[in-house]
């Protein structure tokens, strides 16, 4: 009746073969992020690399959006849901976030939204469900529906669908979803590709506008990593540890996200093994000569 606990697998690289020929475009687009909660990231347990390749993917193209002036729009589900309005859910998965601590309804911290997103309350699988996500989409002149978040064959595929009955476009971004397993996202994946709209990958959408040229050098690291730093905790050294300096996770997650447009592809991992500005500028240098 419950929610499973979560194993990490591999992101589906397989991606299904679209019906379609549509092509995201920025003046039309809505960016989803779909149920990205801590109450449903939690049945992934701590330490997940399916996670954090989510997380980083989302981050990115939260960040795209922004830049491309593309509204952003979250789902979440409330912690007061009376038994008339959770209906058949109960039935399916039990009363989930209504017997929640409170604190697990939040958006998780390095996705939090800022004043401009937009903030739905989820009350069944498809976002447009008691919603006025149509609405809002028809009068910001948008007929295209990025979709990222959890879980891949349930509430994303299920808005899909609802979209493309809807005459808005979707668009599955395949890395930037997650699931119960990889093959049932894998199953959203071909269901949306064959029958409602259109699979991506989030380098396929960032590729396919122009990104701003930033000179990657040493003192470009630099002026990203200070104002993450502790206030008066002075300038590190190259060898400096940064996390005596006051960096923590949730900053090193938005990080991964902001260079993921820039073609520099890290994980968490990657950062954590040496976290001081010469070793993070060593690894970026890599990343620039593969």
């Amino acid at each position: 009746m419950s929610i499973p606990a979560i194993s990490a697998y591999e992101m589906p690289t397989d991606l299904p073969q679209n019906r379609v020929q549509w092509q995201p475009d920025p003046a039309r687009a809505v960016l989803l992020i779909h149920d990205m909660q801590d109450y449903f990231l939690r049945y992934y347990g701590s330490d997940s690399a399916l996670v954090d390749k989510l997380l980083a993917n989302l981050i990115a193209l939260r960040n795209w959006a922004r830049e491309n002036r593309v509204p952003v729009v979250y789902t979440a589900q409330p912690t007061e849901q009376s038994d008339a309005e959770r209906a058949l859910l109960n039935d399916m998965w039990g009363p989930g976030l209504t017997t929640a601590d409170p604190d697990q309804a939040a958006i998780v911290g390095p996705l939090a939204p800022e004043k401009n997103d937009t903030m739905l309350v989820k009350w069944r699988y498809s976002a447009f469900q008691r919603s006025p996500l149509q609405t809002l989409m028809h009068d910001w002149g948008r007929d295209q529906l990025l979709i990222g978040g959890v879980y891949a064959h349930i509430g994303c595929m299920t808005t899909a669908l609802d979209a493309f009955m809807r005459d808005i476009q979707p668009f599955m971004i395949a890395d930037a979803l997650a699931d119960f397993s990889r093959g049932e996202h894998q199953q959203a994946l071909d269901f949306v590709a064959g029958r409602c709209g259109a699979v991506i990958t989030t380098g396929q959408l960032l590729r396919s506008n122009t990104i701003p040229n930033h000179a990657l050098d040493y003192h470009w690291l630099t002026a990203q990593i200070l104002p993450l730093l502790e206030e008066g905790a002075g300038e590190p050294e190259a060898d400096d540890n940064l996390i005596d300096y006051g960096l923590d996770s949730v900053q090193v997650m938005q990080l991964i996200g902001q260079w993921q447009p820039l073609g520099i592809h890290l994980t968490f991992e990657d950062l954590a093994r040496e976290p001081t500005l010469q070793g993070w500028w060593e690894l970026i240098e890599q990343k620039q000569e593969a």
